[in-house]
């Protein structure tokens, strides 16, 4: 049996309403408008977006996109440990040991 759902716009209860997201502060939205609502919603935020500048999300950026074997690891924390660095048996491994790990493997 197929189902159909009818959104109901959050303003004034009609129905064929869309959903819509927005942002203000630090706080996201979301809200059900019908094309009319949604329509005085961009006019009453046009001088506001004309006035603003757009904020474009950047992906998560790694270090260097390198992801070591458990192996790898293992060997980096046993070097660390023989060479006098202070590392955990478990989590993450200091940059900075990682980089000297590195240096001293060098052919």
């Amino acid at each position: 049996m197929a189902k159909h759902t009818i959104t109901i716009d959050d303003i004034d209860g009609s129905k064929e309403a869309k959903s819509y997201r927005f942002g203000l502060g630090n706080d996201e939205y979301t809200i059900d408008l019908s094309a009319d609502n949604y329509k005085a919603l961009q006019e009453a935020l046009a001088p506001f977006i004309k006035a603003g500048a757009k904020v474009v999300a950047s992906a998560p950026r790694s270090s260097n996109g390198v992801r070591n074997s458990p192996e790898e690891l293992q060997k980096v924390r046993e070097w660390a440990a023989a060479n006098g660095y202070d590392v955990a048996p478990r989590g993450r491994i200091k940059q900075s040991i990682m980089d000297a790990y590195a240096e001293s493997n060098q052919s």
